[in-house]
Formats: C-alpha cells, structure tokens, sequence
C-alpha cells in the first residue's frame, strides 16, 4: 500500500490536519523519543498536527486514546513531574449510567494513568475497585501510525510517498507491529505491545481483541482490588539504507522486550534527573515558585539533548525542532553557561563536525560555513528537502565564534578551545571570504537554491524583515544584529590569539572589526528613530521598521555608548514594551501583528540577549524589569515555562499573556533564557583565564529578597554567592569557593 487505509489513520492527509489548539499539551521526552499528547494522555485527535509520539523526524503515533466501559471516565487531574513523568487520574462514575435521581453520581473506579518514556513509550493504566461488589470492566486502545515526515506534519505536500504494511497482528505476543518503508529506502516500525495480562487468561485480565489499531482488555476487579494493564510502544528504524549524506544511515533499531518494569524505569528516570541537577548550578530563591521555574528549566535543557553520530547536542524545541540547530544550540549555549557550560561545548563540538566544506548551492553551503540545521527524517534522507545538513543561515558562523570566546572565558577549558581551533580559523575565512560578497565591510545574505529560507537570521519566516510600511526587504540583506555578532566574533578572537601569542593576526582582526562597526554607525543608524534599522535591502536601503535586532547590537557591544543608551530608550518606549516583555517589532507600525511569529510578538531569548546588552553597558536594573516581566509571564503556562513566543498584545488590553497557537515548549532557547536574564540581573562577567569574577551593580527585583547561586563554574572553581536585596542596593556575598583561587571583584 502506497496509502494506509483510512481506518487505521482515522484521517486522510497529514497535511490538511489543524492543530490540536484549546488542549493543555502534555509533553514527555528522553533522547530522541518525544511524546506530544492532549491534558488526557491521548493522541487525539488523530493526526493532529501538533501531536504525536516522533522518534527524531519521524510521527510513529499519529493516534493513541484510551476508552473504558462506564466512559467516558471523568479527569481529576493531570500532571507532568519536572523530570517528564505523568500522572492522569481519572474516575468512572455512575452519571454515565441514568436512574441516578435524587442521588449524588458515585464515583466507584478510580484509573490512574502514568506515562513516561525511556528508550519506549510505555502507559500504565492501575484500576481500583471502591464499589462494594465486584465489577466487570474493559479497558480499550485504539492507535494508528502514519510514519509522516515532521515537514509533512508541518504541512509540506509531497508528490507521492513510500509504501506500507498491513499490520502484523501476534496476538500469542500480544503485539502489532507497524511497517512503513519510505523513498529514503529504510523500513520504519512502531510496535505496540501489551504487558500484565493474565496467563491463559485465568487471572482479573484478559485479552479479548487485538487488531491492527485496536486493543480491548476485559478486566474483573473484586471490592478493593487494583489491577495493573501496561502497552509499550517502541519506535524505530528495522533496515536502513546506505547513507548518502553525512549521518542520514544512522540505525535505530526498535527497542526489544526488557526486563524493566514501569516503576524501575521511574527510579531510574528520577535518580538521572537529580543527577544532571546535581552537576548544574543550583538556585535557590526567596520566591519558592522562581526557585521550581529555574528547576524545571535545568530539566528541560537535558530532556531536550538529543543524540546524533553518538555524540549529544542540545535540540531547539518540542514539536517542531527536536533537531539540532546551529543558530538555537550556540545561543542556547551561550544562555545556559550561567548554569550548565556542558551544553555550550556539546553544540561547539557536535556544529563543527557539520562544518562546511563545500561550494554546494543547492544546500547554501560554503566552506568554513556553520549549518543552519540537520534533519535525519525520511523527507531529509530522500532529498526532498535540503536540511542533510542546511547551512541558510548568516549568523550562526558568526556566533559560534562568539560561544567559544564566551565558553573560554567562563571555563578556561584549553583543550576544547585547542581541539576546535581550526574550525574557528576556517569560520573566520567565511566571514573573509564568503560573507560579503560585494565588499561593502557588511555581511549579506542571499539563499542560492529555490528550496532555502528567503530569509537567514533568527527572525527567518518569510516577512521577517520587513519596512515599516509592512513591505518586505529584499535579498541580498544586510541584518543589524548579524553585523553585531561579526564585531563580537572578531573582537573575541583577537583576544584569543594575542594570549597565543599570535599578534599581528589579533590586530588585524580588530582592525576588521573596527571597520565593520563604523560601517554600522554610518549605515544602519536612524537618526529621527532612536535606533539602528533592522537591514540594509539588495539597494542599500535602511529596512527602517523600529524593532528589538537593535537590542542584539548591544549584546554584541557594538553599538556606540551615546546610541546604546537611545536604543535602550526605545525597547523601553511604549511601542516596543508590551507590559509583558520587548516586542519583536515596534507596534504602530503597518508591519505590527502582535498575532504573527516575528512582526510583533514577544520571545523570550530575544528579551534575554537585549536584556544582557543593558547589562553590558551598565543598565542592570533595566534588564531586571526584562527578567521581572518574564517572570510575570510565566506564571501563566504550565510547569512555569518560558514558551517560544507568546502573542505581543498590550499587558493594558488584558490581565493576561495571549499564548502563540503553535510555540515550542519546552523551547531551548527559551528554557535557557531564565539563565541569562539572571546573569544580566546580577551583573556577573567571569574570566577564567584570570580566575576572576567581576559582579557589577547586581540588581534583584521587588519580588526576589535573596537568591543562592550554588556551585557556579568559573573555571576549576566552584563559586556560592548569596545576593540580598536592600533598601536601594542588592548586596552580593561570597559563601564559599572550592577547587582553587577565584578572586571576586563586586562593583556597585
């Protein structure tokens, strides 16, 4: 079959399917597993498009719901641990049943659903008996798996598409098996199996229908008896086909039957979890539920570490971007040094394998380049898209040069630096070389293949970099904070070779830096505005919309410090402050839709990265407003996280953030943004090298007495610093250092 029969689908074409909007999404993650489900742990309805259990680019699930006889059975709650474990609780009750007048409905089974996922999905259902006689019950599964391509889900419409199956029913196995072998040539599976049936069904449980998409389980429950029922779903690729591009042969194989049961593998997850806390900073704040939003935020940057070539590397968020991508690993890096320096190594190493090392059009890639983003679907591995991997990106060359200056100067790890000296020379030969191709002293971007992104920075939807009057720029652009990166990358790397001794190389990169930023000054500066123009168009035009890019010039430290201060003056102004944070595009604007993904709504790494360019121009209690308003914000999504974006509607217009339909979350970048925004609050700057700390005029907002940074690295060093807010001061004391001599200089 070239088609699954609608039946097992229960829809028709993956590209027509809405999202699952108006649902609390329950989301659980481990490696390359994810599970996107409705507050019910169901995947329904079936082939939403944002829900599903994927195995890296690959929808293994596009249905999954539970029924039981007495149902629909009534939630009472639902609830995710910070280490992805869920717990839904429901009840069958007798409303169902009618004659029930005069009398209060009896609530008589409890169900408890726990959910997590390991290298398989596996979902517990435990059934309690509080009916004073025994009762007869079934438990019912119905799923169905579309193997669709994460492009395909998004709503990219393929020419045809690969074969499938028939399901393999076992029912001596208690398994179904579902095959797929797509135009990539390597045969995906999703496999569901049933655990905890009675033997030769003489026990409370008993297998009475097994089909391709359905399971029923007839259950008998005596008064106070609980009984368990388990299904585990394993996903993976069964036989793969030679790869043609780098990494796209990975195996996958489909998890085999374990000895573990549900509750070692809950062990097991926890003891992970607290591990990986243990190792990072920890936090502990005045305001207990900041305190669980920065734990939570520490869980998620491992729960979002996917693993490629053997190697980890930071993923940028559920459901869309469970991949690696150059732009979010390296920012998320560079926010997440503050609590976790692993990640901004792990993205370093895992970028520079993918390096550019060709002329290739039909990719935009160029030597020295740093990719864009890696996909490791059937849609990638086919070539229908460009992304094995894809390098449209203008910043990412240039910010991996400047998360390894920041690495460097948080851990004086010299190994790493040396082992990935070579890359950053070949990446500052892109910016020589390729980055400007007409010699203007400003990098440009423009895609060379049909297939690539019309635009190349973070803001790279396709009316990302609009004019003020809403018309959209044309390529080749000139991004400001692309230019503000370049500065930085230069600047950061001139301090690197002077102290190997590689003089004459450091000046002429500072030579090159100063150029670039005097180019900025005289071209982008909007003199009537306030601020510097988001681009330069393909005629040399100011883009001139008023938006948050000049803030990420001044997380570069290239803007001129009388200018800093009037761009600081415009993220505040009432058209970029939306009351819940910095908008991405000043409203009054014709380009303004607070509604849209880059032309007026509020993200949190984008907050963050302007929050840390007041810092570094000495405004930490302006970056303190930044984190107090992100905080306001996330006391309205669940588990208190930082979603991608959120709708840039005014605070005035309503007592609530307006939530982005289809955001990320958990996002990296925005989990990570927790971290920087702290780190701009309290002014911190190390500098490894010198076993230095330089705090300066830290700042704790209204809501925030005091706060406990515990184990922080500075090199071999691990630092406790306890900061206390005062009547018009917050004073920063050194509680203890271990592993060697740090010297703390506090500024106030």
């Amino acid at each position: 079959m070239t088609t699954p029969p609608e039946a097992l689908l229960g829809y028709t074409d993956p590209s027509a399917q809405p999202e699952a909007t108006g649902v609390d999404k329950l989301v659980l993650k481990r490696g390359n597993l994810f599970l996107i489900a409705n507050r019910l742990g169901d995947v329904a309805p079936a082939g939403a498009r944002d829900l599903g259990l994927f195995l890296t680019d690959t929808r293994h699930l596009s249905a999954w719901k539970m029924a039981v006889k007495g149902g629909p059975p009534l939630c009472l709650s639902s609830q995710v641990s910070p280490d992805y474990v869920a717990q839904i609780d429901f009840t069958v009750t007798s409303m169902h049943e009618g004659g029930l007048l005069g009398r209060e409905p009896l609530n008589y089974v409890h169900l408890r659903r726990e959910m997590l996922i390991d290298d398989v999905l596996i979902d517990r259902f435990t059934l309690a008996n509080f009916q004073g006689r025994p009762v007869d019950a079934w438990l019912e599964l119905t799923w169905a798996a579309d193997f669709a391509d994460v492009f395909e889900v998004r709503g990219a419409r393929r020419a045809a598409r690969g074969r499938y199956f028939p399901p393999l029913v076992e029912r001596e196995a208690h398994r179904v098996v579902h095959r797929y072998e797509g135009r990539d040539g390597r045969r995906y599976a999703t496999e569901v199996r049933i655990q905890g049936l009675s033997v030769d069904g003489a026990g409370p449980t008993r297998l009475v229908a097994l089909e391709g998409g359905r399971a029923r389980v007839d259950l008998h429950l005596e008064p106070a008896e609980r009984v368990e029922i388990a299904f585990v779903v394993a996903a993976g690729i069964e036989r793969g086909a030679p790869g043609k591009v780098r990494g796209l042969d990975e195996e996958r194989p489909v998890p085999g039957n374990g000895p573990r049961r549900f509750d070692a593998m809950v062990t097991e997850t926890h003891r992970a979890y607290r591990s990986h806390a243990a190792h990072a900073t920890g936090f502990e704040a005045s305001n207990a539920l900041f305190t669980q939003a920065l734990g939570q935020a520490v869980a998620d940057l491992k729960a979002l570490t996917v693993y490629h070539f053997g190697h980890p590397v930071i993923s940028a968020g559920i459901p869309w971007y469970t991949c690696p991508f150059g732009r979010d690993a390296l920012i998320t890096g560079f926010e997440a040094l503050l609590a976790a320096p692993e990640v901004a190594r792990d993205a370093l190493f895992f970028l520079a394998r993918l390096q550019g090392e060709n002329d290739d059009p039909g990719r935009d890639e160029e030597p020295g380049k740093i990719p864009h983003e890696i996909r490791f679907g059937e849609m990638a591995a086919a070539g229908e898209v460009p992304h094995t991997p894809y390098y449209g990106s203008a910043d990412a060359t240039p910010l991996f040069l400047v998360l390894l200056g920041e690495y460097a100067q948080w851990t004086d790890d010299r190994a790493t630096v040396e082992a990935l000296l070579p890359h950053a020379e070949r990446a500052l030969g892109w910016l020589d070389r390729w980055a400007d191709r007409d010699g203007d002293g400003l990098i440009e971007y423009r895609r060379r293949t049909a297939r690539g992104l019309r635009n190349q920075g973070w803001k790279d939807s396709h009316d990302g970099v609009p004019f003020a009057d809403g018309r959209s720029a044309e390529p080749p652009i000139a991004l400001v904070e692309v230019q503000g990166y370049a500065i930085d990358a230069r600047r950061r790397m001139a301090a690197l070779f002077e102290r190997l001794g590689r003089g004459a190389e450091a000046e002429a990169l500072r030579a090159a830096a100063r150029s670039q930023a005097e180019a900025v000054e005289a071209r982008l500066w909007m003199e009537e505005k306030g601020t510097y123009a988001i681009a330069l168009d393909a005629d040399k035009r100011q883009v001139d919309a008023v938006t948050s890019n000049a803030g990420h010039l001044l997380f570069s430290g290239a803007a001129r410090p009388d200018r800093a201060r009037r761009v600081r003056d415009s993220l505040r102004s009432p058209a970029m402050w939306s009351g819940w944070g910095i908008r991405t595009l000043a409203a009054g604007q014709p380009a303004y839709n607070p509604l849209s993904y880059h032309d007026g709504t509020v993200w949190p790494h984008d907050n963050a990265l302007c929050a840390m360019g007041l810092a570094a121009y000495g405004w930490t209690r302006d970056a303190g407003d930044v984190l107090s308003a992100m905080w306001d914000v996330a006391q309205h999504f669940r588990q208190l996280r930082l979603p991608e974006l959120f709708c840039g509607l005014s605070r005035d217009e309503g007592e609530f953030p307006v939530h982005y339909p289809v955001a990320c979350s958990p996002q990296a970048w925005s989990s990570a943004a927790w971290f920087l925004l702290l780190r701009a609050t309290l002014g911190l700057f190390p500098d490894a090298p010198r076993r230095e700390l330089r705090i300066v005029q830290p700042f704790l907002p209204p809501w925030l007495e005091h706060l406990t940074l515990t184990g922080l690295r500075i090199g071999p060093v691990r630092a406790t610093i306890r900061f206390t807010r005062g009547a018009t001061s917050t004073f920063a004391e050194v509680l203890a250092i271990e592993g060697g001599e740090l010297r703390v200089r506090i500024e106030v």
